[in-house]
């Protein structure tokens, strides 16, 4: 399907690797020209390498600890003229709230969720004086179905899948569409190594990491490409009357007993 993104220009946090940068690269193969934000210059410069030898787009690295608001501001100001902004970057770690300190707690907080805040509130000022624009913030569904031992990235998405109904709600009064996507347990490089540690230890055996996902829906978990491939139709006009919903990609997930 032709999504009609040639020549349209996106941001995408957490840009250089796993989800974000699949989303990059569906992206790029549509015409999109990109601005990629990651906390390391190595490896932004190393997506963009890989992106432009592919497509012939523009791809512009911004190099930024996003959990620091000046960086936040830095960023967006920077991108203010940007067609889409893709809020991806931060993943917060496991623990109850006995597991979890203070410090681990804001850290966490500052990326995931201040750091879309503050990205977010730079970028839809600009579009909404333009009157055009798309937001999609990939958030994760334990804020759909939170968990003790998930306990501050089960408020943080939480947090975040309001912010993205509540402003994709009153966005379209200006001409901008609001909206969150929800991935379940993904096939990244972090989620599979993390696997892998886990089959290592539980069955002494890295290769047998697949075993340990046999019980998610289709028995494997997403891919990155089924995870972009929502995230960058949503992003395009074949979406032009979606605003304020949140989409789970998770086959069931979240709804299974």
């Amino acid at each position: 399907m032709e999504l009609d993104l040639k020549g349209r220009t996106a941001l995408v946090t957490g840009g250089s690797r796993g989800i974000g940068f699949g989303v990059a690269q569906l992206l790029a193969a549509e015409g999109c020209n990109l601005h990629l934000s990651a906390r390391s210059a190595a490896d932004l410069e190393a997506a963009r390498k890989k992106i432009t030898a592919s497509h012939p787009v523009t791809v512009t690295c911004h190099a930024h600890d996003l959990s620091a608001a000046e960086n936040a501001v830095k960023l967006a100001r920077a991108c203010s003229a940007i067609d889409i902004l893709i809020n991806n970057a931060g993943a917060i770690p496991q623990g109850t709230i006995t597991d979890l300190d203070d410090k681990a707690w804001r850290a966490a907080w500052d990326l995931k969720v201040f750091g879309f805040i503050n990205v977010t509130r730079e970028v839809y000022r600009a579009m909404c004086e333009r009157r055009s624009g798309v937001i999609i913030n990939v958030i994760g569904t334990a804020g759909e179905r939170p968990t003790a031992g998930y306990l501050a990235g089960s408020m943080a998405n939480a947090a975040l899948m309001t912010m993205s109904r509540t402003l994709g709600a009153d966005s379209p009064r200006y001409g901008v569409r609001v909206m969150g996507v929800n991935p379940t347990a993904t096939a990244t490089d972090r989620g599979v190594t993390r696997w892998r540690n886990q089959a290592q230890k539980e069955l002494g055996d890295a290769e047998r990491w697949r075993e340990l996902t046999k019980g998610f829906p289709f028995g494997r978990p997403a891919t990155v490409e089924e995870v972009a491939n929502v995230i960058v139709f949503l992003a395009s006009d074949r979406a032009s009357y979606m605003s304020g919903s949140v989409v789970n990609v998770d086959g069931g997930a979240v709804w299974r007993k």
